[in-house]
């Protein structure tokens, strides 16, 4: 019997994900954290700073898992 191969999963799959998990999360952290504070400016600078590290966190962490076969079947 023939092993079947997975499909690989292209970076620009892995990038949309990300970006509208962001999109998600960004809504949150501002919300959150305008509960708070009640303060726009600080809800706003947190959601910005937070959003850039955490999203090119979350695209690398992405792009080493689709080379990971472990539990794939």
């Amino acid at each position: 019997m023939r092993k079947r191969r997975q499909p690989k999963t292209q970076w620009k799959r892995s990038l949309v994900k990300a970006v509208g998990y962001r999109i998600l999360i960004v809504i949150m952290d501002f919300a959150t954290v305008y509960l708070f504070t009640r303060r726009v400016e600080v809800a706003a600078g947190f959601m910005i700073v937070s959003n850039i590290y955490t999203t090119l966190a979350y695209y690398f962490y992405e792009r080493i898992w689709a080379r990971v076969n472990w539990g794939r079947t």
